[in-house]
C-alpha cells in the first residue's frame, strides 16, 4: 500500500459524518511521505520544533506549535508520543512513530477526540509494523 493511500483512506476517511481538514505522514527528517492537498507546507524549523518537543516534552508550550506559519496552542498530549494543539474551533494531533510523524488537522464540527482516534490508531498500527 502506498503512503498516499494511508492518508486518503485512513486519515481523510469519514468518522461519524466528519472528516479531517488536512493530514500528512512526514518523516522525522521532514521529508513528506504523503499528504492531503490542503496540508500546509511545513518549514524545516517547524519540523525541528516538533521533533524537539517529542525529545523534550513541553519545549513548544511557551512559543506555540507552528504548522505552515499557523500558530496552535499546545494542549495536553502524551510526552514523547503525541502532541496536541488547538487553534480557534479546530486543532491538530501529531503522533510519532519509529520513523514518521502522523498529522491530523481538524475544524469543528469534528471533535478533538475524533481526530485523536484517527491519527493515533494509524500511528499505533505503523508502530506495530515497525515503522
Amino acid at each position: 500500500m502506498s503512503w498516499q493511500t494511508y492518508v486518503d483512506d485512513h486519515l481523510m476517511c469519514e468518522i461519524d459524518g466528519q472528516h479531517l481538514t488536512a493530514a500528512a505522514i512526514i518523516g522525522h527528517d521532514g521529508s513528506v511521505w504523503a499528504q492531503s492537498a490542503s496540508f500546509p507546507k511545513l518549514t524545516p524549523q517547524e519540523i525541528t520544533g516538533i521533533m524537539n518537543d517529542f525529545a523534550e516534552p513541553g519545549s513548544l508550550a511557551p512559543t506555540g506549535l507552528y504548522l505552515g506559519s499557523a500558530k496552535y496552542m499546545v494542549i495536553q498530549g502524551e510526552p514523547t508520543v503525541v502532541i496536541r494543539g488547538k487553534k480557534g474551533s479546530g486543532g491538530v494531533t501529531i503522533k510519532k512513530t519509529n520513523q514518521a510523524l502522523i498529522f491530523g488537522i481538524y475544524e469543528e464540527p469534528m471533535a478533538p477526540g475524533q481526530c485523536n482516534m484517527v491519527v493515533e490508531r494509524l500511528g499505533d498500527y505503523l508502530i506495530d509494523q515497525g515503522l
